[in-house]
């Protein structure tokens, strides 16, 4: 028996109950830190998405339009080889016949008429030259001619250059601004969205510089990747997690598999080169060596997620069809293969989207070159948009930066997109089973 009063029990039992509401208090607390540390972390992601994308926005979208100047030039028969016409310095022709129209008079060096030169891209050349090779019998006559302005000349023109600026820190003399202002005012420069951006190769003049063939080669890279690593990736899980007997040998594989997901990619690239290239033959910056590359290194991520997913099928689906007499193969590939397939292609997406955005092991395999065409197939030399970036960021010209912001804009549109046709399709596979 207890010598404690009533008075003394219920004493006790408030004081409980008060720890049990400070414990209650404190842990309710805790998990009210812990969502507004989650919320936190979520909205300072989101902030530096914004600035990246705000900055990748601002810096890029004058890429996406662009200044074109015509001019008339009379095509001199005296000057023009009507066999050869791409032999004709027709940018010359229009330097001086645009300084005669305005009355100014050259030196006997011709420095202005170089200086005008400068403000005209050396596109006007080839388009002349093609105009004349179609048509003949325009020489002799005066004829537009609409061309792209040179790169500083269409920066000046976007506010990337200023003429507060001193006239020895810019490429841009104030006799050419001058000039530039003075053709604007007269309504031969026009600005308009800059197509060539997306239907043009890569190029040494940046003004006529384009994504396509690097969005083409990126193209055809993540299908040979996509070609090889899903049916590979996939069988070897399917193996691994549903065939494979339970010993040493496995264990080892296991192991090595998940070692490979955290090897560096450009360790993938040395293995390239030195297999696919020095090895193998195969043409050194064609698709099919990108492909090959960034097929070893999705695997390893793409048998991992694949694992887990059928790992994640009950185990019940494998015991009934069991039960109804299916065999271990039926069982796998018509019940748990299917019941796993999003999982599946969520790990395709991730795989996929990271071989989207490597750089390191394409430097390697010969991708930093330039590769002005657009390709046709797979063994052909082709550029790929990450190395694109890479070789337009590092570039001497200034216009080269505002087409690496719209480049990388270029890859992120390629990313949603495939993303968006992968998740479609597992959609479609979770409404289904």
């Amino acid at each position: 028996m207890t010598d404690a009063t009533p008075e003394q029990i219920g004493a006790a039992a408030d004081a409980r109950l008060e720890r049990l509401r400070a414990g209650l208090k404190r842990r309710h607390a805790r998990e009210t830190r812990f969502k507004l540390y989650g919320r936190l972390a979520i909205g300072a992601a989101v902030v530096f998405l914004v600035i990246l994308l705000a900055r990748i926005v601002e810096q890029g979208h004058t890429a996406f339009y662009t200044h074109t100047v015509t001019v008339p030039v009379y095509l001199d028969p005296a000057r023009v080889d009507r066999a050869y016409p791409q032999g004709t310095n027709f940018e010359q022709l229009a330097a001086e016949q645009q300084l005669a129209r305005w009355g100014i008079q050259d030196d006997e060096a011709g420095s202005k008429a170089a200086q005008m030169r400068r403000l005209f891209s050396s596109e006007l050349k080839f388009v002349a030259a093609d105009l004349v090779a179609k048509r003949s019998d325009v020489i002799g006559e005066t004829v537009p001619i609409a061309a792209p302005l040179s790169d500083d000349a269409d920066l000046y023109l976007k506010g990337e250059i200023s003429k507060e600026t001193p006239e020895d820190q810019r490429r841009l003399s104030n006799q050419q601004i001058d000039w530039l202002e003075r053709m604007q005012r007269e309504g031969v420069v026009g600005s308009h969205f800059n197509t060539a951006l997306f239907t043009n190769g890569d190029s040494t003049q940046p003004e006529l510089a384009g994504v396509l063939g690097a969005v083409v080669g990126s193209a055809l890279m993540l299908l040979v990747t996509a070609l090889i690593a899903i049916p590979l990736g996939v069988g070897a899980a399917v193996w691994l997690e549903e065939f494979a007997p339970k010993n040493r040998w496995t264990d080892i594989i296991e192991v090595n598999i998940n070692n490979l997901a955290a090897v560096p990619s450009i360790v993938y690239g040395l293995l390239g080169l030195a297999l696919f290239i020095n090895w193998m033959h195969l043409p050194r910056a064609s698709p099919i060596v990108g492909g090959l590359v960034l097929a070893l290194m999705a695997l390893p991520t793409l048998i991992i997620a694949t694992r887990s997913s059928l790992k994640a099928v009950p185990p019940s689906i494998r015991e009934a069809a069991l039960a109804m007499g299916a065999s271990r193969t039926q069982t796998v590939f018509s019940h748990v293969l299917p019941l796993a397939m999003p999982g599946v292609m969520t790990g395709a997406i991730i795989s996929m989207a990271h071989a989207l955005g490597e750089t390191a092991p394409l430097l390697l395999i010969g991708m930093v070159s330039f590769v002005p065409g657009v390709p046709h197939a797979i063994d052909e030399p082709v550029g790929a948009l990450p190395s694109l970036i890479y070789i337009w960021e590092n570039a001497s010209e200034r216009a080269f930066h505002e087409r690496t912001a719209a480049a990388i804009m270029v890859l992120l549109a390629f990313m949603i997109v495939m993303n968006a046709a992968a998740i479609i399709l597992r959609r479609r596979f979770e409404r289904r089973w």
